[in-house]
């Protein structure tokens, strides 16, 4: 049984297929860290044959989970319709520090080493988390090298709970997706420099203008 390519076809196999995680090594032994899930296809004698690999990308919070769980434990009959949303240390997503600080660092790293192993990888996050990324070039799913799984909450107004449900599949290659990510749309230089500028203004005595030109002359020279 060989592992698909195609990532569609490795989200229908996948239940059929074994499932570890297990850590990967950079070439000079140190650990590059642990990949969530690994999907092995092995043939009739138990030997390994390919592998694909799945991360899980969570999200940091800004705010406070702790306390108002705690306060709601002290007494769950009368609070447990309490709306804590505009209160102080209300947890939020902090989508930039994930995508900066956990994305993009284990696409470097971990999946730098898939890719020069030749191995497609598939990333399953947060369907708003993608949202708030630069729009990433999509290309056909036997061209991919990168899988993205958008996932997100439903609720059934039947059950009334709400269910993790796929959302959207995205292919994109590995370099295309790792410079939308790590290399940011500049804004015009001119309104930094206009910036300094008016910092620089602020600085200065009036009547006492320096000698050396402006920061301004200096960029159109």
């Amino acid at each position: 049984m060989t592992l698909p390519l195609s990532s569609s076809h490795l989200a229908r196999l996948g239940p059929r297929l074994p499932k570890y995680a297990s850590t990967i090594n950079m070439d000079n032994g140190q650990s590059a860290g642990n990949i969530d899930i690994v999907l092995v296809a092995y043939d009739k004698h138990g030997h390994v044959t390919d592998f694909g690999a799945v991360e899980v990308q969570a999200v940091y919070i800004s705010g406070n989970i702790r306390r108002p769980f705690e306060r709601y434990m002290e007494d769950p009959a009368t609070r447990h319709t309490m709306d804590w949303r505009k209160q102080p240390n209300y947890p939020r997503p902090d989508y930039l520090s994930s995508s900066r600080k956990r994305l993009a660092p284990q696409l470097i790293y971990k999946g730098g080493i898939l890719r020069s192993w030749g191995k497609r990888q598939v990333v399953a996050l947060h369907r708003r988390f993608y949202d708030t990324l630069p729009d990433l070039p999509e290309v056909e799913p036997h061209e991919a090298e990168i899988a993205w799984l958008l996932y997100d909450l439903e609720h059934d107004s039947g059950e009334n709970r709400y269910n993790l449900t796929q959302y959207r599949m995205i292919h994109t290659l590995f370099v295309d997706a790792l410079e939308r990510i790590t290399l940011p749309q500049a804004g015009p230089v001119e309104e930094f420099v206009g910036h300094l500028q008016a910092r620089l203004d602020q600085k200065m005595d009036d009547s006492n203008p320096p000698d050396a030109p402006t920061l301004s002359d200096i960029i159109i020279q």
